[in-house]
């Protein structure tokens, strides 16, 4: 993978953001009748070309401007169902190696928050970034021996959150083809928590929290924070030794190396999501090392998704009981969690009781059994085969299911797709959801 160029200047005014923004929005368009030119000469032509040119421009333009837009295009990547690859392909890009910030925006941001340049508050120092992603940059630097990772937030990121979903939203529009008021309840989820991944104070105190509740589980490991060496836009923290999972799995693991990590994630996850009700909703495997003696590190806890009760049990108990035996209870769940809402026709009742019911019945396949084997694909073919087939619903078209689905779902898919990569074996009982069965 070649190394992105370093950027001397990143747009942080509305009017030079919303000018790239229009400048990309032009080069899409000019795709667009490139691609109905050649098409008037070869009606068979498909959309893969003009996908791959307008993700690379698209791309090009989000890791330029950083920040929400290009968190945005890094979660759409995670979900396979939502996009063509090529944007999947493109996008994911932003997990790991988004162009970084000079030396001197770097000095500058120090500046600003401690009064102090970089060396003048470490001993060492890299100028250099370590890893470049949407919303800041890591940087590698020692203090009393200790070696240390110091991430910094991009200029005006944390500024420019409403503003930059707001210009994104055309293009989420016309890539995803989901209705406004459902584009609307997504951009509201992802801004509320934007909003809260940009405030590195707020993310300290929560990786303090979750890595000290999270420190009985087996084979974790976590970082120590530093708050004093912290501020709103700088974070410091142990400089943590490992590789990202894509490559521990080029030195080829073994099963049961494969199996300590998978179960270790699973863990992770579901002891956060049953016994905490708060859960890490960030699972791109950047936020993860595999550390020298075998075990997860965990790297970033910036976006937290909270779970209140009135979603969390009638969620987690169609998953993982025998309520789905009982249709009369079943559809009282997915009143309550509004997959089916109060307008509906007893014809559409039972046509969204059906599909949700084959949904969830795919999806809790690992709850069901006491271990599970992520790498078999006839599995995830059916899950994407199943979400492909609603996304080209019109039934599906309109807003359904409250607010919460959108980080959870991404959060548990994005932690099934890790395990596939691992091709990793776990025993799927050790943190089971708190269920009832009936309301």
């Amino acid at each position: 993978m070649s190394t992105p160029k370093e950027q001397n200047s990143i747009p942080t005014s509305k009017v030079e953001r919303s000018t790239k923004f229009v400048k990309t929005g032009l080069k899409v368009g000019g795709n667009y009748i490139k691609h109905y030119s050649k098409k008037l000469f070869n009606p068979d032509l498909d959309r893969s070309e003009l996908n791959e040119d307008n993700a690379a421009d698209i791309y090009e333009s989000l890791s330029e401007l950083k920040g929400s837009a290009l968190k945005v295009a890094q979660m759409l990547s995670m979900d396979k169902n939502l996009l063509p690859k090529a944007y999947v392909d493109k996008f994911s890009q932003s997990q790991y190696n988004a162009p970084p910030l000079s030396g001197p925006l770097i000095v500058q941001t120090f500046k600003k928050y401690f009064g102090k340049t970089p060396d003048q508050i470490y001993d060492k120092f890299n100028l250099k970034s370590t890893n470049a992603a949407s919303i800041g940059q890591v940087h590698q630097a020692e203090l009393k021996g200790k070696k240390l990772a110091v991430k910094i937030q991009y200029p005006g990121v944390g500024d420019s959150i409403s503003s930059d979903l707001k210009l994104i939203k055309p293009f989420a529009f016309r890539m995803l083809g989901m209705s406004e008021k459902e584009l609307d309840v997504y951009m509201r989820e992802v801004e509320e928590r934007l909003v809260e991944e940009t405030d590195y104070e707020l993310e300290v105190r929560r990786s303090i929290e979750f890595s000290e509740a999270c420190s009985i589980l087996n084979n974790v490991a976590f970082p120590t924070y530093y708050p004093e060496l912290s501020s709103k836009r700088i974070i410091t923290m142990d400089w943590l030794e490992g590789k990202h999972l894509r490559e521990y799995l080029q030195t080829n693991p073994s099963q049961e190396s494969r199996n300590i990590i998978g179960q270790a994630l699973w863990d992770f996850y579901n002891f956060q999501q049953h016994e905490i009700r708060a859960v890490h909703a960030d699972p791109h495997p950047g936020n993860f090392m595999i550390t020298p003696d075998g075990k997860l590190g965990v790297i970033d806890f910036g976006c937290i998704k909270e779970m209140p009760d009135s979603f969390y049990t009638p969620f987690f108990s169609l998953t993982a009981s025998d309520l789905m035996e009982n249709k009369e209870e079943t559809i009282k769940a997915f009143r309550l969690l509004e997959m089916i809402l109060p307008a509906d026709t007893p014809a559409q009742v039972e046509f969204y009781y059906q599909n949700y019911k084959e949904m969830i019945g795919l999806f809790a396949l690992p709850y069901i059994h006491d271990t599970f084997d992520f790498s078999q694909t006839a599995f995830f073919d059916k899950l994407y085969y199943f979400g492909d087939k609603i996304s080209k619903m019109p039934e599906f078209k309109q807003a359904r299911g409250v607010k919460h689905f959108i980080y959870v779902n991404r959060t548990n898919f994005g932690l099934y797709n890790i395990l596939h990569e691992l091709k990793a074996t776990v025993k799927t009982d050790t943190y089971k959801p708190h269920v009832v069965l009936s309301y």
